[in-house]
C-alpha cells in the first residue's frame, strides 16, 4: 500500500497521541519513517496550540521532532490571514498557543472585540461567559468569523470530548452569523499548505489518521493515499460506510513497521 509513497501527512491526536500519552508503537513507527528517508509533517487540526508547544509536548512524550515538522491550523489560520488579509486585526476565541502563533506570523490583536476585522474560534478548554461575550461583541461589531476547524469531538484519555464544533455553535446561534472560512481538515487549505510543506505532489502521499471525518476525506478529496487507524474513534465498520473511504485500514500507526518487513 505503501509502494510509491515518498510523503506522510501524519495525524496527532487519536493516531500519534492520546491526551498526554504515545499510542503504543507510534515513535517507532516515526522513526522508521526517518531511517527510509522518507518525508513526513504532522497535520493537526489543533490550533490551541503553537508549534513550539506541540514540538514540547511530543518532546515530553519521548518523540522528538522540529517544530517545521509540524502544521497545525493555528499555524494555517496564521498564514491564511496573513497572505490574504494582510493589516487584518483579530479577536480570539481561544487560547494562548493560538495567540503565540497568529503573533509568530506578525497577526496583531485588536485592543478591544469592537475593533477587530476578524474573530478567530478555536478549542478553549478553560472558556467562560465573559469569552463568549467577548466574541460575540467582536461579531457584532462587524468581525467576519474564521474557524481553525469544525470537528465536533477530539479523542483524549478520558474518552471523546468536545471540539471545535461547541465554540462556534455558541457564536453562530447568538450572533447568526457562521464561519466564512474553516482552515482545517479536510479543507483544500489545509491538504495544499501541507502538500507545500512536505514538497511532494498528492500521487506521492499517504495521509495516516483516526477520522474519516477529517484525514479520510482530505485524502480523498486531495488525491492522497489513505490509512485509517483505529486509536481514535472510528471503527472497522466505520471505515465502510463514509463518503471517502480509507484505502487501508491498521489497528494502529504500529501497524506501519510491517509494510517494511
Amino acid at each position: 500500500m505503501v509502494d510509491g509513497i515518498e510523503g506522510f501527512l501524519i495525524d496527532l491526536d487519536g493516531t500519534v497521541y492520546r491526551g498526554n500519552r504515545l499510542i503504543d508503537g507510534a515513535a517507532d513507527a516515526i522513526r522508521l519513517l526517518e531511517r527510509e528517508g522518507k518525508r513526513f509533517v504532522f497535520v493537526s487540526n489543533r490550533g490551541n496550540l503553537s508549534r513550539a508547544m506541540c514540538r514540547d509536548k511530543l518532546a515530553r512524550m519521548g518523540l522528538e521532532v522540529p517544530a517545521e515538522s509540524i502544521l497545525l491550523t493555528s499555524t494555517v489560520t496564521g498564514m491564511y490571514l496573513r497572505d490574504r488579509h494582510p493589516g487584518c486585526r483579530v479577536w480570539v476565541l481561544g487560547e494562548e498557543g493560538l495567540t503565540r502563533e497568529l503573533a509568530s506570523f506578525g497577526i496583531p490583536h485588536a485592543s478591544r472585540p469592537e475593533d477587530a476585522d476578524w474573530l478567530v474560534i478555536t478549542l478553549h478548554e478553560t472558556v467562560t461567559y465573559r469569552d463568549l461575550n467577548l466574541a460575540f461583541r467582536a461579531v457584532r461589531g462587524g468581525a467576519r468569523i474564521i474557524a481553525t476547524n469544525a470537528d465536533r469531538m477530539v479523542p483524549t484519555e478520558e474518552g471523546d470530548c468536545l471540539d471545535v464544533a461547541g465554540m462556534i455553535g455558541a457564536i453562530a446561534y447568538s450572533t447568526g452569523k457562521e464561519p466564512e472560512v474553516v482552515v482545517g481538515k479536510p479543507s483544500a487549505i489545509m491538504a495544499e499548505t501541507a502538500l507545500r510543506l512536505i514538497g511532494l505532489p498528492p500521487g506521492k502521499c499517504m495521509v495516516i489518521g483516526d477520522s474519516l471525518g477529517s484525514d479520510i476525506a482530505m485524502a480523498g478529496r486531495g488525491g492522497m493515499a489513505s490509512a485509517l487507524v483505529l486509536t481514535g474513534s472510528a471503527t472497522r465498520q466505520d471505515a465502510d460506510q463514509g463518503e471517502y473511504r480509507p484505502d487501508v485500514v491498521w489497528d494502529s500507526i504500529a501497524d506501519l513497521m510491517k509494510v517494511w518487513k
